[in-house]
């Protein structure tokens, strides 16, 4: 026996396609409940782009729902997950930058947090890397 091996039960339950779309869905919570709470309340969303000095603020709402939304759902569909995830991870990539400027603080304390926001956001583009070469394989 391998100790190493994956145990029987866990590898069942690693190749269940119920275990992998839970997975899309749960890579992709913040993104869709993201887009569709800017949906819901668009001017709270507008405020926010404004906020972040973001011009023309509808059109970026615009760009940002479409993305969080149908980047989401496509992953979760398992369709052009390549793309989606790309778009997603250049997305949060980007919206790190702007809303997490952890080097630009100089409370140690709010320093701390938006270092740790701004790693785990990292974190998340990784997990868009993996998204797409696990899609890349499947189809391979």
């Amino acid at each position: 026996m391998n100790p190493t091996a994956t145990p029987t039960p866990i590898a069942a339950i690693l190749r269940s396609r119920a275990t992998l779309i839970a997975a899309r869905i749960l890579l992709t919570l913040p993104f869709w409940w993201s887009g569709l709470s800017k949906l819901a309340n668009l001017d709270a969303a507008l405020g926010e782009a404004a906020h972040f000095g973001l011009q023309p603020a509808w059109l970026i709402v615009a760009a940002t729902i479409l993305v969080q939304v149908g980047g989401s759902a496509l992953i979760i569909a398992g369709r052009l997950s390549w793309l989606a995830a790309g778009a997603l991870g250049v997305f949060t990539a980007i919206a790190t930058l702007i809303a997490h400027p952890f080097w630009t603080l100089a409370d140690p304390m709010a320093r701390f947090h938006e270092t740790n926001t701004f790693l785990e956001h990292v974190g998340l583009i990784g997990a868009f890397m993996l998204a797409a070469i696990l899609a890349e394989r499947e189809q391979a």
